[in-house]
């Protein structure tokens, strides 16, 4: 099979690169050996949130632009500032493009609030979701806090602490629905995912809209977990318009429903531009001429190979094993390419589990193209982009999405460029 570029991965990196290069006209595949880190999604995407020093960022393309200076290997480092920028604003019309609502400014961070009820940093977050300017005041006096029966995914009491320590009084709510007591006699089966199903049908959601009309009596607004719209993109609006009283989502304990929206609308984007998927698949191995890659065969394959002119390799890190650890060593198993690692074991990681863990920041080496380099030299057509890149601590600094969409976009316009 012959491509213009194969892409490995199909998390948030590999699917924006693909993207954006089938959006160019390039014929692409993406082998994706599962599901993706974007399942664990919370409804937001960060840029950049916080220093490697601790310091809170207020405008995230200023802040990259201190990276130079402070965090020289960082990513956003090695593409450049002024691309950073051109690529963030690129990165949001690319989600839009998807059908991924978001909103957001590249030059200051809002606030999302989690589903603890605290309020954190980011850069884009999805259209119904709660956000505010200010972490320490929202936009309203007296909500309900609105539950599933059953539903231990959520935990409306924590909410309320928080809520309530920013002015805002609390009340509770609870639904119930005959239809969901075919799930809720396996308590493992009360995930969002499965009751979202339910409420996609229309009667269901009627008669959810009934049950939060009734909440709603006295209230500015009303919170809800975000149990609705796996598979369908009004039920939101329909519910606002039924009730009559704001109504904002709070993400769950994953996997997540934005989470898994956004999968599939960056999917079914990617096909819609004649790419081809192919899920549930693995590369075995690879072959290599001088310093190019010229072809990778996988599991589900065989001996039919993947050819292409351009590789891009988004394989994530240790969560999705783009990234292995032996005792002495960090490995990347696809092509063996070089990789950026602490030698001591013992400096790897400490033993208080919110410390700045220094793996965090292992992970491939590449040139200023983002090229991989293998055996000190840079391969010519092979690219690494998203998690697996070495020099961020995507946790601690808040960045994690955004490095995977900004050197996915950069990856892609190098390609684009070579070709053009």
């Amino acid at each position: 099979m012959r491509f213009d570029t194969v892409i490995i991965g199909g998390g948030l990196a590999g699917m924006a690169c693909g993207i954006r290069l089938a959006e160019a006209g390039q014929r692409c595949a993406i082998v994706s050996q599962g599901q993706s880190a974007i399942h664990f999604s919370s409804g937001s995407f960060d840029l950049l949130g916080r220093l490697p020093d601790g310091t809170p960022v207020t405008d995230p393309v200023a802040g990259i632009a201190a990276l130079a200076e402070s965090a020289p290997a960082h990513p956003y480092s090695v593409i450049g500032a002024e691309r950073c920028a051109r690529h963030a604003e690129t990165a949001a019309e690319l989600l839009r493009s998807a059908g991924i609502r978001v909103a957001g400014d590249s030059r200051r961070n809002h606030f999302r609030i989690t589903p603890m009820g605290k309020a954190k940093r980011t850069w884009l977050t999805i259209d119904g979701y709660l956000t505010t300017d200010d972490a320490d005041r929202l936009p309203f006096k007296t909500v309900c806090i609105v539950n599933v029966e059953g539903f231990l995914d959520f935990y409306p009491e924590f909410i309320a602490e928080e809520f309530r320590k920013r002015g805002v009084e609390c009340r509770f709510g609870s639904f119930n629905h005959p239809d969901l007591e075919q799930i809720r006699r396996n308590p493992s089966e009360m995930r969002s995912a499965n009751i979202a199903r339910v409420f996609d049908r229309d009667a269901d959601l009627e008669a959810l809209a009934a049950e939060l009309h009734r909440c709603s009596e006295g209230c500015d607004a009303l919170i809800l977990p975000a149990l609705i719209g796996i598979n369908r993109n009004d039920s939101l609006e329909l519910l606002r318009a039924r009730v009559g009283c704001p109504i904002h989502l709070l993400p769950t304990l994953p996997p997540s429903i934005p989470g898994i929206r956004a999968q599939q609308a960056l999917q079914h984007r990617f096909r819609a531009l004649g790419g081809e998927y192919f899920l549930g698949d693995s590369v075995l191995s690879a072959e290599t001429r001088g310093s190019r890659v010229e072809r990778i065969y996988t599991a589900n394959h065989g001996n039919i190979p993947f050819e292409a002119a351009h590789f891009v390799l988004a394989t994530g890190s240790f969560f999705s094993k783009g990234l292995l650890a032996t005792p002495d060593r960090i490995v990347e198993p696809v092509f063996g390419a070089d990789t950026e690692f602490v030698p001591s074991r013992s400096e790897w990681y400490t033993l208080r589990f919110f410390d700045r863990q220094a793996y965090q920041a292992f992970g491939v080496k590449t040139d200023p193209a983002l090229r991989v380099i293998k055996e000190g030299k840079a391969l010519d057509n092979l690219y690494c982009a998203g998690a697996g890149l070495a020099g961020f601590h995507p946790v601690q600094e808040e960045c994690g999405a955004g490095v995977s969409l900004l050197s996915a976009l950069h990856v892609a316009e190098t390609i684009l460029k070579i070709e053009n």
